[in-house]
């Protein structure tokens, strides 16, 4: 398994998962959508619509040559549209990085990995599965584990609480930042970081 993404001058695909609609825009499954957002007014573009099924924005981050991608399908048919993109452009898997909330990581801390299993979290299980492979880069943004006995899925598709709101720009920041660093100069240099120690 390489730890590169693809040459400096060639394409890679940052896709952001989250649900579509207003009525799931501040919930933690959508932190991936957060960042995204943030990715493109860096760009200093507007995402549109594209018949692989997302919404894509092309532009360059310190650099880089990207594609942003937010599919419009639901969660668990994430892959879909991220596949159908990363075609599109014809980027291979080496080339895709998801962007993605990780109820294992805390909220305030965020986490860079190649490869690795989907966690139980739907988006990347059919990420992974339309792929073909596990061996894609992740920028997993901590939302921490659920308070008592609450269910994991029901925990995440609920709005960020009144104390992780205060926060949450900053921690979006700091994300992109992160998934900046990791398509500009690497997984490794990334982690050492973004990684707290």
């Amino acid at each position: 398994m390489s730890q590169d993404l693809p040459g400096a001058g060639e394409l890679i695909l940052l896709a952001g998962l989250g649900n579509p609609g207003p009525q799931y825009a501040g919930n933690r499954h959508n932190a991936g959508f957060l960042v995204l957002d943030e990715l493109a007014a860096r760009i200093g573009g507007k995402f549109k619509a594209h018949r692989s099924g997302g919404e894509v924005l092309e532009g360059r981050l310190s650099g880089r040559r990207v594609v942003l991608v937010k599919p419009r399908s639901f969660m668990n048919l994430s892959g879909g549209p991220v596949v159908g993109a990363a075609r599109f452009f014809k980027i291979p898997p080496s080339g895709v990085v998801v962007v993605h909330d990780e109820l294992d990581v805390p909220f305030g801390t965020l986490k860079l990995k190649l490869g690795g299993g989907d966690n139980g979290h739907n988006g990347l299980r059919s990420i992974t599965k339309s792929l073909g492979t596990r061996d894609y880069y992740r920028v997993r943004f901590g939302i921490g584990r659920p308070p008592g006995r609450q269910d994991p899925a029901d925990f995440v598709l609920k709005d960020f609480s009144t104390v992780e709101r205060k926060e949450l720009p900053f921690e979006v920041d700091r994300c992109a930042d992160a998934t900046e660093a990791l398509a500009a100069r690497g997984l490794a240099a990334a982690q050492n970081e973004f990684h707290a120690g």
